[in-house]
């Protein structure tokens, strides 16, 4: 996960360096996730019927492959924008698998339902201990030598999780079997009939088109708004790492599941406010302020509704259900994220993110009107 943010963290500041232009990061961050919107769903269908481990090693070994492929021609020069999306593209595929297989696993691991909030949060802890620490080392690989150090060192740390997934023997999985079409559609007519289910995807998809979605702005943010440079961007993108982490460690220290219902509502009007007090106030400590709530927010809300997906869901249906919480998740950042691209270039940054705080305060009136109703809901599932 280090060595992830750090690539992350490059590609942006790469994009923006080479065409100074929002909108093509925009067009990026969708290259990247837009096919998790696309695939996701069949990906979760191909998961179900195929063995967890074998598949996490194989998506491991190309996600390494093109961290290495990604340093080399950033080091010799071909790279460009229009090759950068192409990347951004295949990096988006190889997340389409790599996500839900990680968040089936845990599944197969922890063995109790009533440890699943704690293994959750722990994973995500971990996720954000890259989010926390990745940025800011980004920031310095780049002021000190160049985005294709951060691309050459993520390709590294593929090593050891490549080396602790072969020995890992995870509880099998139960049998799927049917055409792959049918699978897919199986998963989605449980995810219409099941309210709550419903209800939960809707909340994902609404929060990460506004919320989630402004993160792609930083860049921007740091350079034009703040006059800063890469390590900025490093610093700010760590204060939303930080912000998240914290989140994990609240979520961690929760063990009823029907109180995710309330760190759900929370977790997105803090993320409101957050976007809002950022478009307000442009100053350094204000917007690292409001970043560390938008990431405490953001993660709160997501990993919240993720757990209670993976909870809710049949273990015969798990691999697709977690795929549209994938699809929910990082697809509708990936329109979120080009819809802001494009609105920055026409309207600002600033006037940007008041439009995406104010569409996601909308939302969070709209949630509080069902939280009632959610929380008896879940309640009869899981009690």
């Amino acid at each position: 996960m280090l060595g992830t943010w750090i690539q992350q963290i490059a590609i942006h500041w790469l994009v923006y360096r080479l065409s100074d232009s929002a909108g093509l990061l925009g067009i990026t961050a969708f290259a990247t996730m837009a096919p998790q919107l696309i695939i996701g769903p069949v990906a979760g269908a191909w998961i179900d019927r195929h063995d967890l481990r074998k598949l996490l090693v194989a998506v491991q070994m190309l996600l390494c492959i093109h961290a290495a492929v990604l340093a080399w021609i950033t080091w010799t020069g071909i790279i460009g924008p229009g090759l950068l999306v192409g990347m951004s593209v295949a990096l988006g595929v190889l997340a389409s698998f790599d996500i839900p297989l990680r968040q089936t696993l845990i599944s197969h691991l922890v063995h109790s339902p009533k440890d699943l909030p704690s293994a959750m949060a722990l994973n995500s802890m971990i996720l954000n201990a890259g989010r926390l620490l990745g940025p800011p080392l980004a920031g310095l690989l780049i002021a000190s030598s160049s985005e294709a150090a951060c691309f050459f060192i993520n390709s590294l740390t593929f090593l050891a999780p490549l080396i602790i997934v072969t020995r890992l023997r995870p509880t099998p999985s139960p049998a799927t079997s049917g055409p792959l079409g049918r699978l897919v559609a199986e998963g989605i007519a449980h995810v219409l009939a099941d309210p709550p289910l419903r209800a939960l995807l809707t909340i994902m998809a609404l929060l990460n088109l506004t919320a989630s979605a402004a993160l792609v702005l930083l860049p921007a943010f740091a350079k034009d708004v703040l006059a800063g440079d890469a390590r900025t961007l490093g610093l700010l993108s760590g204060a939303a790492g930080l912000g998240a982490f914290i989140a994990m460690i609240d979520l961690a220290r929760r063990s009823a599941m029907v109180r995710l219902v309330d760190a759900i509502a929370a977790g997105t009007a803090i993320s409101a406010v957050a976007l809002l007090l950022m478009a307000a106030a442009p100053s350094f400590w204000v917007a690292a302020l409001a970043l560390l709530l938008l990431g405490f927010g953001t993660s709160v809300a997501n990993v919240a509704i993720g757990t209670l997906v993976q909870t809710l869901a049949p273990p015969v249906l798990r691999g697709r259900l977690i795929a549209w919480v994938v699809a929910a998740r990082f697809g509708f950042d990936a329109l979120g994220s080009l819809v802001s691209g494009f609105a920055a270039t026409q309207v600002g940054v600033m006037c940007t993110l008041f439009m995406q705080g104010g569409g996601l305060a909308v939302t969070t009136v709209w949630l509080l009107h069902r939280h009632r109703a959610l929380k008896i809901a879940v309640q009869r599932r899981v009690v």
